[in-house]
C-alpha cells in the first residue's frame, strides 16, 4: 500500500465489519470497524474515493433486515468524521451509478455480500460484477482470508496488477509470524473455548514451539475425562478422549508443561442463577457442570503467565458472559495485560476471548488484538489462507 499511488482511483476494499448488533441494531463491538481506519484513511489521504464491502452474519436467504449492513453505515460515518454514502446492493446498475459518481475523499458502503449466494460460493461471474466497482482490490478482512470467497479470493482474478494487502492484514501477518517466529521464552500458549475439536492441529503445531501450554473453558473437561476424572454433566468430546491422551504424552515427550484446571466452579444448571460451589475439577458430581475455573487454578494460571516472555490466548477460560462465571477469564486477562506491561509480549485472538479483553476495558495493555478466530488459528496452523495466498502468491 505504501508503494501505491491512489490518486483520483476507486479503492474497492474487502473489509470485516461483521460486528455484533443488540436487538434495536446498535453496535455491541466496534474493535473490527476500527481496525478498518487505517487502510481507509491511507486512500482518501491520498486522493482516493473508497467504495467498502463486507458481510455480515449468516444470512441464508437473501436480504434480511437484521444482516443489513446500513446499520454500520452511521457508526461508520462518525469514526471517519465524513458523510458515508450506502448502496442498497452490491452489485447491478443503480450501485455501479454511484460507484462512477464518487469523488475523490469519498466513501462507498456496499450492502451484505452475503445477501448473494455466490459470494460464499466463490463464483466467478459475481467477483466480476464486484470487480466493476475499483480501480485496484484491497483485501484488509484477516477474519475471512481463510475463505475463498468471491470477494476474498476469486475477485483478485480481474485485478492482476492492482490488488494489495490492507494495512490490517499485513500487520496481522507481522504479529502472528512474529510470535511464531521469533517468540522470546517462556513462550505460553492459553487455549479456551468450549470445543476441543477445533483447537487439535493448533496444539499439534503449537507444541513444538512453546514452554507452556494452558489449557480451560469447555475443552479442558475432555483432558480431565482422559485422565480418569468425574466431570459429572460438563461439556466433553468423546470422541476425542484417545486424542487427549496422545496430546497429554506428546506435551510430555516435547518437554512442554501442560496445565490443566485443578479445581472448577460448577453449576446444577447453565444459568446465572443456578447454585453453584467450587470442587476439585476431577470430581465433579452428576447433575452438575464445571462452567469455569476455580480460584485455585486462577492462582496457577496466573502465575504461569506472568512468568512468560511471550503469550498467545485464544478462548475464555468459562462462560464469560455469565457474571457468576467471569472470574476465571477476568483472572487470566488481568495477568496478561500484567505481563504485557512488564515487557512480554502478547498477542489475543478469537472472537469471545477479544469480548472479554473488550469487557474488562484491557484491550489496550495487549501487545496485538487479533481480528481473526479461524483465520488466527489456520494461520497458526501453518494452513495457507486463500484471501492472502491470492495476493501475495
Amino acid at each position: 500500500m505504501d508503494q501505491f499511488n491512489f490518486f483520483e482511483k476507486r479503492a474497492l476494499i474487502r473489509v470485516d465489519f461483521n460486528v455484533p448488533l443488540n436487538e434495536t441494531f446498535e453496535i455491541e463491538d466496534d474493535t473490527r470497524i476500527r481496525a478498518s481506519l487505517p487502510t481507509i484513511n491511507k486512500v482518501l489521504d491520498r486522493g482516493g474515493s473508497v467504495v467498502l464491502m463486507s458481510h455480515l452474519g449468516r444470512p441464508t436467504n437473501g436480504y434480511e433486515e437484521r444482516f443489513s449492513l446500513k446499520h454500520v453505515q452511521n457508526h461508520l460515518s462518525k469514526l471517519l468524521q465524513r458523510d458515508i454514502e450506502f448502496a442498497e446492493d452490491c452489485i447491478g446498475d443503480q450501485t455501479i451509478t454511484i460507484v462512477q459518481a464518487l469523488l475523490p475523499g469519498e466513501v462507498l458502503l456496499l450492502e451484505n455480500l452475503r445477501f448473494h449466494p455466490e459470494e460464499t460460493e466463490g463464483d466467478k461471474n459475481f467477483s466480476k460484477e464486484l470487480a466493476q466497482l475499483g480501480d485496484v482490490y484491497i483485501n484488509d478482512a484477516f477474519g475471512t482470508s481463510h475463505r475463498a470467497h468471491a470477494s476474498t479470493s476469486i475477485i483478485t482474478q480481474f485485478f492482476p496488477e492492482n490488488k494489495l494487502l490492507g494495512t490490517l492484514l499485513q500487520s496481522e501477518i507481522d504479529n502472528i509470524d512474529s510470535i511464531m517466529q521469533n517468540a522470546r521464552h517462556p513462550f505460553t500458549a492459553i487455549l479456551g473455548g468450549a470445543k476441543v475439536a477445533g483447537k487439535v492441529e493448533i496444539i499439534k503445531q503449537l507444541i513444538n514451539k512453546i514452554d507452556n501450554l494452558i489449557i480451560g473453558g469447555g475443552m479442558a473437561f475432555t483432558f480431565i475425562r482422559a485422565k480418569g476424572g468425574n466431570v459429572g454433566d460438563s461439556l466433553v468430546d468423546d470422541s476425542l478422549i484417545e486424542l487427549a491422551i496422545e496430546l497429554i504424552e506428546l506435551a510430555d515427550a516435547k518437554n512442554v508443561h501442560l496445565h490443566l484446571p485443578i479445581d472448577s466452579i460448577i453449576a446444577d444448571d447453565f444459568s446465572n442463577d443456578a447454585t453453584i460451589k467450587n470442587v476439585k475439577i476431577d470430581e465433579i458430581p452428576d447433575g452438575w457442570m464445571g462452567l469455569d475455573i476455580g480460584p485455585e487454578t486462577q492462582i496457577l494460571f496466573a502465575d504461569v503467565i506472568r512468568s512468560s516472555k511471550s503469550i498467545l490466548w485464544n478462548g475464555p477460560m468459562g462462560v464469560f458472559e455469565m457474571s457468576n462465571f467471569e472470574a476465571g477469564t477476568k483472572r487470566i486477562a488481568q495477568a496478561i495485560a500484567d505481563a504485557t506491561t512488564a515487557g512480554s509480549f502478547s498477542l489475543v485472538g478469537g472472537g469471545d476471548s477479544v469480548a472479554a479483553i473488550n469487557k474488562l476495558g484491557l484491550a489496550d495493555r495487549m501487545s496485538y488484538v487479533s481480528t481473526g478466530g479461524g483465520a488466527l488459528l489456520e494461520y497458526i496452523e501453518g494452513k495457507e489462507l486463500p484471501g492472502i495466498k491470492a495476493i501475495s502468491g
